[in-house]
């Protein structure tokens, strides 16, 4: 049977998860550090030299998160989920960047890795909760007694945006110790721990994406799968149809990108739209790029129980962006919502979330069509 004092850490070798470790281990809790192997790093070398800098779980991190829980004096594993991450993260990237949308694998990852099979292995060695390090707060509101998502103190450092799938059970049994603290905070607690990550820099880029070229990610993935891929070379347009220029696959193309488009014009374009079964890219200038309203599919109400009648709220449609103002209102079922911008806002683009906000609560959030 699971212990109540007994936690599963999640530990990617970096200073937010060893953080988290010390805290806990220093507050008396019984734990137990679990790393999780995504992705093998030595795949696809031609898109990094071989090198594995700046991502996260790459071999290096194993290593600094064994150190980190020897130093603990706490039991170690690894968790090679590799197999299971390539079907539920890796692929279906691949087929939204094909579709013309533009996905987010960190969402992915958290809903069916991170909070999905790890909560199942932490169970398997005892422990009923696990402990992450991401930048978020968990709160229970008495009259309800529902879980309830926020964001972290630390507003640059928020992960909130990515964590919108999460349910129920997921959050009455996730700890974010991080959650109240800021980043510089974070530093300094691993310092006077005498952490050796202490001063290791963040990850900066998608653990399979080396290079942060997705459309190069994805032409060597296939290359390596040994499929051949249809005819995937187009034409760009502008929104009258007229021809400009020619491109070599619309998954090199995302909404609201300027560069790397290859036409000579009088006036700055940007990618306003992708056609993934024509293989047209359309091109338009600022101001086409904006739009007043949304749908967001499969949404996820995390916090508060699905809205039957037209809600304020603000809006983020991408991690970094200023939420926005807007009224939520019921599609015609749950999992469906529409999103009207008090003011319109650039590039909303298929594939990414649209996560809805009250105040610092996480209402809920879905995928923008």
């Amino acid at each position: 049977m699971p212990d109540n004092n007994r936690i599963a850490v999640a530990m990617s070798g970096g200073v937010d998860s060893s953080a988290v470790a010390a805290m806990l281990h220093q507050q008396g809790y019984e734990l137990i550090g679990l790393t999780m192997q995504l992705w093998n790093q030595r795949r696809l070398p031609e898109l990094s030299g071989g090198h594995a800098a700046g991502r996260c779980c790459s071999l290096d991190d194993v290593y600094d998160a064994r150190q980190v829980a020897q130093q603990l004096g706490i039991p170690y594993y690894v968790l090679n989920f590799e197999e299971r991450f390539e079907e539920q993260v890796v692929k279906p990237f691949i087929d939204e960047y094909l579709a013309g949308r533009t996905p987010i694998p960190c969402t992915l990852c958290n809903n069916f890795i991170k909070f999905d099979r790890f909560l199942d292995m932490a169970a398997g060695v005892g422990a009923d909760r696990i402990a992450t390090g991401h930048y978020a707060r968990i709160s229970r509101n008495k009259e309800t007694g529902r879980w309830q998502l926020r964001k972290g103190v630390d507003e640059a450092k928020d992960q909130t945006y990515f964590l919108f799938g999460l349910t129920q059970e997921q959050l009455s049994r996730t700890l974010f110790p991080l959650g109240e603290y800021t980043k510089a905070q974070v530093r300094e607690i691993a310092c006077s721990m005498g952490l050796p990550v202490a001063q290791k820099n963040d990850s900066q880029e998608i653990c399979f994406v080396p290079n942060g070229d997705y459309a190069a990610f994805i032409d060597a993935y296939f290359r390596e799968q040994g499929i051949e891929r249809s005819r995937i070379r187009g034409e760009i347009v502008n929104r009258e149809g007229r021809v400009l220029g020619e491109h070599d696959g619309v998954h090199h193309f995302t909404v609201g990108q300027r560069k790397g488009l290859r036409i000579a014009h009088g006036e700055p374009l940007y990618v306003i739209a992708t056609e993934p079964q024509t293989q047209r890219v359309i091109v338009g200038r600022n101001e086409d790029l904006m739009r007043g309203e949304l749908v967001a599919r499969d949404v996820n109400w995390i916090s508060i129980e699905p809205i039957r009648e037209p809600v304020r709220a603000m809006v983020k449609i991408r991690n970094k962006h200023a939420p926005a103002a807007a009224t939520l209102t019921p599609s015609g079922e749950p999992s469906r919502v529409l999103v009207r911008f008090d003011e319109p806002q650039r590039a909303v683009t298929p594939g990414q979330a649209a996560v809805f906000y009250d105040g610092d609560l996480v209402l809920g959030g879905g995928w923008i069509e």
